[in-house]
Parts: structure tokens; sequence; C-alpha cells
């Protein structure tokens, strides 16, 4: 037999099964949706230098998008295209 496993909802600490929980590691679409709207509020950080200072360091430093590794070429992300 399986023993389930419980765990602490990240949002209101409740105990809620991990197994068969469409909303895990959350109990419910509600503190799901709680913790996203917290990630898109900004509420939420991963430390270390953004990619938007990285950029204005290297603009700072003379260097120009041209010469921007691959995924940094314009805006949208896309990578410099090459041609043979």
């Amino acid at each position: 037999m399986r023993k389930l496993r419980r765990v602490r909802c990240p949002e209101c600490r409740r105990l809620t099964d991990w197994h068969d929980n469409r909303w895990r590691p959350f109990c419910s679409e509600r503190c799901r949706l709680i913790d996203l709207g917290a990630w898109a509020e900004g509420r939420y950080g991963i430390p270390g230098e953004s990619v938007a200072d990285k950029r204005e360091n290297k603009t700072e430093q003379g260097e120009d998008a041209a010469e921007a590794g691959p995924g940094e070429g314009d805006a949208q992300g896309t990578a410099k295209s090459f041609d043979s």
C-alpha cells in the first residue's frame, strides 16, 4: 500500500495531499492564483543582476547589440543571424 504524502501549501500553510492534486504544491486554485499574482506584481524576485542591468552596462562600456550573444540581439530576444 502506498503511503500518501502530505505537504504544506506554500500560500496558506494548510496540509494538502501531494498525489492526485491538480494544484500542487498548492491546496487549491485560489492559493495558486494568489501566488501567480504575487509573481506578476513583482513581490518575488530572484537575486542577481537583471538582464536589463547587464544590457545597460554593456552599452555604457561601448558594446553594441550586434556584439551581444545569442538571444540578446534585439528586443524580442531573437539571436543575430549569420549568413554563410
